[in-house]
């Protein structure tokens, strides 16, 4: 079961990142105006978070051999298929909540930034 976290944390870890490096691009295109720049970060890194948030209702009713993370567990480390669908929709839905939270925070201190720049 630790495994399955690791590896779902991974996969979710990678997918953010992914979607961090394209706000951190919108971001830098907007550098000459900070509070637009944190205006759009603010409001990307929400989008994110709420796709999240939807990804990990998802992951209750998604086939669990459909998922990244059950294509990346070695054959070794898969539950038994009568346990497998639970073990995985729980799981991917604790990941995704986890970065739901963290990009909730950072969402928040990048709209608090836009708000200072604009009193500034």
């Amino acid at each position: 079961m630790e495994h399955m976290r690791r590896v779902a944390f991974e996969t979710v870890l990678r997918a953010c990142g992914f979607g961090s490096l394209a706000i951190f691009c919108v971001m830098v295109g907007l550098s000459f105006n900070a509070r637009a720049s944190f205006q759009a970060g603010g409001m990307l890194t929400t989008l994110m978070a709420l796709i999240l948030i939807l990804k990990s209702r998802e992951a209750l009713t998604k086939d669990h051999r459909k998922t990244e993370m059950w294509l990346y567990l070695p054959k070794d480390f898969r539950p038994p298929e009568a346990y497998a669908q639970w073990a995985t929709a729980t799981i991917l839905r604790d990941t995704y909540l986890t970065f739901a939270m963290w990009t909730s925070a950072i969402s928040i201190v990048m709209w608090i930034l836009a708000g200072l720049f604009s009193f500034v």
